[in-house]
């Protein structure tokens, strides 16, 4: 990997370090936003082993700086939440777009960073449609297991069917091997039915 992509890496970790939330991992508390990045990056590698340095650092940077925008600095509901996530998509992709030019990274590399984490050209682009598996590939190894507690199981199984409607062949393969509880895994069961 080159120097400048190193140094947007690094900057870009160190961003996530920042985050107040901590969880514990194996043993040691680590920044939320820090683990989510590092579980960003192994789906990656099972999904895109060979993936270019700017999907790796879009993926990387996904929700770069994301704790300064809670969710509940928007109004509740569909609209609400909407908002919330295509102002969160642009900003960070702001974010991380400057910092790959602060690392030296060209102007056209760092739009392409910029460009994957807004998503743009989902349907069309190879490496947005990763970003989008990877995305939904982590949600459902490190966080639908407390997420599915926040909400009856009728709307748990609308997320699930949303959700896979978004990945492609290759990350229902992946997803379909993440381990699971078995509540979970009966719950994705009855979503995947119909």
């Amino acid at each position: 990997m080159s120097a400048p992509y190193g140094k947007a890496l690094e900057a870009i970790d160190a961003a996530h370090a920042e985050d107040p939330k901590k969880i514990t991992k194996d043993g040691q508390e680590i920044p939320y936003e820090l683990h989510y990045a590092r579980k960003m990056s192994h789906y990656l590698d099972l999904r895109q082993p060979n993936a270019s340095p700017v999907l790796r650092l879009a993926i990387r940077a996904q929700h770069l700086r994301r704790w300064e925008v809670p969710r509940d600095s928007y109004p509740l509901g569909k609209v609400g939440y909407y908002s919330w996530r295509t102002f969160l998509k642009k900003r960070q992709a702001d974010i991380a777009q400057q910092i790959c030019i602060d690392a030296g990274m060209s102007k056209e590399e760092a739009e392409g960073v910029a460009a994957l984490i807004r998503k743009e050209d989902l349907k069309s682009n190879d490496e947005t449609m990763i970003l989008e598996d990877v995305a939904c590939l982590v949600f459902l190894d490190d966080q639908f297991d407390d997420f599915k507690d926040e909400f009856d199981q009728d709307k748990i199984i609308a997320i699930v069917r949303k959700t896979w409607v978004k990945m492609t062949e290759k990350g229902h393969e992946l997803a379909l091997q993440i381990p699971m509880t078995e509540a979970s895994k009966g719950i994705i069961g009855k979503a995947l039915q119909s």
